[in-house]
């Protein structure tokens, strides 16, 4: 089957891939929102990279957007700005618990679905010297809360409650079956 992802992620993309779906991918020019409420501001995020997507190509084929970020207690890290600022980060990190969240929209022809999905994720106590050699690897500057779970940072990690793929930035199985659910009200309304 055939999608459209409004991401330039190559994480999402392979992630897409592995379920077997044929993607096109679109970079979407949204402009970010930002806030208080983390839950909020994923759900608009996915929903405006989403809907600048329909507008220029239209929705004949699923798109799909998501939006991710690392939440600490009531404090979202985003992406890093430059290495001082990832290393900051992992230090807050270092040793607890936060929460990854990504809000996922989905939109075929004249309907769209948005639901928000959280992983629990336990960092082991990082040493400045594991921080620092980390941070030195470029790996954390594209990725919200400076770190790939699917990369040279998996053994920090002491543990997950949730969905491992929501963590890489997009939860595939919560994906499909939003598609899916798309896919038959569509087809209800069509032939009823």
């Amino acid at each position: 089957m055939l999608v459209r992802l409004a991401s330039g992620s190559p994480r999402r993309l392979e992630l897409l891939r592995q379920i077997g779906l044929e993607v096109d991918v679109y970079t979407s020019a949204f402009d970010e929102v930002s806030g208080d409420n983390a839950e909020k501001v994923v759900a608009v995020n996915a929903l405006g990279k989403g809907q600048v997507v329909v507008e220029q190509v239209g929705s004949e084929i699923p798109v799909i957007a998501a939006d991710t970020m690392v939440v600490l207690e009531n404090e979202i890290l985003g992406k890093p700005f430059d290495s001082n600022d990832a290393a900051v980060m992992l230090r807050k990190l270092s040793g607890r618990v936060h929460r990854v969240l990504t809000g996922v929209a989905v939109f075929y022809k004249t309907q769209n679905l948005v639901e928000i999905v959280e992983t629990k994720v336990w960092f082991r106590s990082l040493s400045e010297i594991e921080i620092n050699a980390y941070v030195a690897t470029g790996e954390p500057f594209d990725k919200a809360g400076a770190y790939g779970i699917q990369g040279k940072f998996a053994s920090y990690i002491k543990g997950i409650d949730g969905d491992y793929n929501n963590v890489v930035g997009l939860p595939v199985g919560r994906v499909y079956q939003e598609m899916k659910s798309l896919l038959t009200l569509t087809a209800r309304r069509n032939n009823g």
